[in-house]
């Protein structure tokens, strides 16, 4: 894997590299339009492409990746297995798939997208085995609290190399414990939604604490993720927006900001909330 050193990047429990922000496509539909936004991201920086089979564009994604004409080993993809998929044989299969529709011959990243009960064990099996193999560079999980990653490292091999969930200042204090327990294991928080699908994009203190900084609120969320650790996929089907969301490496937030956007925690999540899941 190689990126030009204009290229922030967080270096994985592994040794390989992940691009410090990335493009979410979640609810980007796939055809040309999509492909066009993500081929555009690309070329204007992006060298990091988050999706899922259950995004069902995959097949767009690899079509964007072949059509920005920039090396394979420039562009980090993450895919993620779906709920249904679980199970050690169930898993392998549904990698095969993803990667056919991907049409690549590996891919950077391949996550558990929720912790579903009663077979997570032998799916991570199943992950270990592609790492292994080679198909993938690296495994991880998504939406794992502390409780499923302590369960977890219980009996894996190869421990995960990152764990994406809703992160945000609005989310942040409620989720602590899982945020301190993936440091101390040397595991990656990657931040999901993080511009809090826009919700709180226009509060008085992100607008106040922006303008200091002569940024948007979405920006001063990203950046917000960076300084705190966090690998971020920011998603937007508007390539203005994209574009500015990958402008981030240019300013600093203060301290004294950060103790302030750290303490807007309102237990504010914007999807499904693994919590409580056993």
């Amino acid at each position: 894997m190689y990126f030009p050193s204009s290229i922030k990047v967080f270096k994985l429990n592994n040794g390989i590299t992940i691009p410090a922000v990335g493009l979410g496509v979640y609810q980007l539909p796939p055809g040309q339009k999509s492909q066009k936004l993500i081929d555009n991201a690309l070329k204007n920086g992006y060298r990091h492409i988050d999706t899922a089979a259950i995004y069902r564009n995959e097949e767009t994604v690899g079509d964007a990746i072949r059509s920005s004409l920039i090396p394979r080993n420039q562009i980090f993809v993450t895919t993620k297995l779906w709920n249904s998929d679980h199970g050690y044989d169930h898993a392998l299969r549904a990698f095969d798939k993803s990667l056919e529709r991907l049409k690549l011959d590996y891919i950077d990243l391949f996550l558990i997208h929720w912790p579903v009960q009663g077979k997570r064990k032998e799916t991570w099996k199943a992950l270990e085995k592609l790492y292994k193999d080679g198909k993938v560079k690296a495994i991880g999980v998504s939406n794992y609290m502390k409780h499923h990653l302590e369960e977890l490292l219980g009996y894996a091999d190869v421990a995960p190399a990152v764990n994406q969930i809703e992160l945000h200042p609005y989310v942040f204090a409620s989720r602590s414990e899982t945020i301190d327990f993936c440091r101390a294991s040397g595991i990656l928080p990657v931040a999901y939604s993080p511009l809090t699908k826009g919700i709180k994009l226009t509060e008085p203190v992100l607008i106040k604490t922006a303008a200091k900084y002569r940024k948007s609120t979405a920006q001063l969320l990203i950046r917000w993720a960076l300084q705190q650790g966090f690998c971020t996929i920011p998603k937007s089907a508007t390539l203005s927006r994209v574009i500015e969301n990958n402008n981030v490496f240019d300013f600093e937030i203060s301290e004294n900001d950060m103790e302030t956007l750290n303490k807007l925690d309102e237990n504010l999540v914007t999807g499904w909330d693994p919590t409580d899941t056993t």
